[in-house]
């Protein structure tokens, strides 16, 4: 299975940014992680803090399944939510932290309608735990 894994915005932070909530661990690293552990699947990673960078990576239709933590644009991207409405395939929407514990406008996803699941709070093994849920 060809699993893509989309990061949105301040994502290619991770790592340093606000690490008490985001952990200290590169999307790099825990990649690398997934790749070995999953390695009967062909996982590729992309990230942009572009909304319309990530709508045009979403429509290039080259991967089975996806793995999507849209970062802000969750909170208020109808573009995406569109885009993500359109792709038949697995999608799972992934935050690392618990958006429902946070600010009040974080505690809403415009993209969520249009994913197959949502895992929140569960750190960076929530796109572990999206990839195990996969068929």
């Amino acid at each position: 299975m060809k699993i893509l894994i989309v990061n949105g915005p301040n994502l290619n932070l991770l790592g340093t940014r606000e690490p008490e909530i985001y952990g200290t661990v590169t999307m790099e690293d825990y990649l690398e992680k997934l790749q070995s552990e999953f390695s009967t699947h062909e996982i590729s990673y992309y990230q942009s803090n572009i909304e319309g960078e990530l709508i045009n990576r979403l429509q290039k239709d080259d991967f089975d399944a996806l793995v999507i933590n849209p970062g802000a644009f969750t909170h208020y991207s109808y573009a995406i939510a569109d885009c993500l409405k359109n792709i038949q395939k697995q999608k799972i929407e992934v935050h690392i932290s618990n958006i429902y514990k946070r600010e009040e406008f974080r505690q809403k996803s415009v993209t969520a309608a249009n994913s197959d699941a949502v895992l929140s709070g569960f750190g960076m093994d929530g796109y572990r735990l999206a990839i195990l849920s996969l068929k």
